[in-house]
């Protein structure tokens, strides 16, 4: 992964707070908390994760893809960006 440090400090912040909120939803569940605040917290690490996801991509679109677009390499890193929607 090719990324300068302040993308790296962004993204390891985004996985820290998903870290954090993850804790806690296991931290309701276990004390048996109420369903839709354990939910609230649920979507808070979804929420999270999608922004590192968000990083993560973009910060891939501006450096490994440029640079394999210039190689020549278009259809081969296209069909790994899809691959990852495809996913979902």
């Amino acid at each position: 992964m090719k990324h300068g440090e302040a993308t790296k400090k962004k993204i390891v912040h985004r996985l820290l707070i998903a870290k954090g909120h993850l804790e806690k939803v296991i931290s309701m569940v276990e004390k048996d908390a109420y369903c839709i605040d354990a939910v609230h917290q649920s979507m808070a690490v979804q929420a999270a994760l999608k922004k590192a996801d968000e990083i993560i991509l973009e910060n891939h679109l501006s450096t490994c893809v440029a640079d394999s677009i210039r190689k020549g390499e278009t259809s081969k890193v296209v069909g790994e960006v899809m691959e990852v929607f495809e996913k979902k």
